[in-house]
């Protein structure tokens, strides 16, 4: 277990402050002065690949850390009470300004994102983007830059999270597919 891991980082009960905070198993922690039982679970995020006609794949270069300067795709955590699909259309207008007609879920992946010293575990969900507006398409909020990639210019090195490369990979092994149909 990581130093980054919530039952390592998580000192004081989240509701009464008591350092009587200890893990109660692998995934939680229980508060012995008054009896809050907190549960370590993942944290909904989206993922969206946005193509252009020739089949590249875009891909953001990161602009904030974790892996500031880093290859990733555009997304990010979905908010209280919104769906996945709504994250991935206010994520791209956010960091893009690009304006999301429609979209279909992929897959989904684990992941874990250390931010400030400390694990969020993720459930990743890509989505195809596949009708978009490209007016005025710049990169915004912590994003750098943007440049659409074929699979033979693109080093999987440069893309640090396993999920993001999972879909990365996945898009050009389905786009191989149907190019040999």
């Amino acid at each position: 277990m990581q130093a980054t891991h919530p039952l390592k980082v998580i000192k004081h009960c989240l509701k009464c402050g008591s350092t009587n905070f200890t893990p109660s198993g692998e995934r939680s922690l229980k508060c012995g002065a008054c009896g809050f039982h907190f549960f370590i679970n993942s944290s909904a995020a989206v993922a969206a690949l946005v193509t252009d006609t020739a089949g590249k794949l875009m891909l953001v270069t990161r602009g904030v850390e974790p892996n500031y300067g880093k290859l990733d795709l555009p997304g990010g955590f979905i908010d209280p009470m919104e769906t996945a699909e709504q994250a991935v259309k206010r994520e791209l207008k956010e960091e893009l300004a690009l304006d999301v007609k429609s979209l279909q879920y992929l897959t989904s992946a684990p992941n874990e994102y250390v931010f400030s010293d400390f694990s969020v575990f993720t459930l990743d969900m890509a989505f195809v983007v596949n009708d978009y507006f490209t007016e005025g398409l710049k990169p915004m909020d912590d994003i750098l830059d943007y440049k659409f990639y074929a699979e033979d210019e693109l080093d999987y090195k440069d893309i640090p999270a396993p999920s993001i490369k999972n879909f990365v990979q996945l898009y050009f092994k389905n786009l191989k597919r149907t190019k040999t149909k």
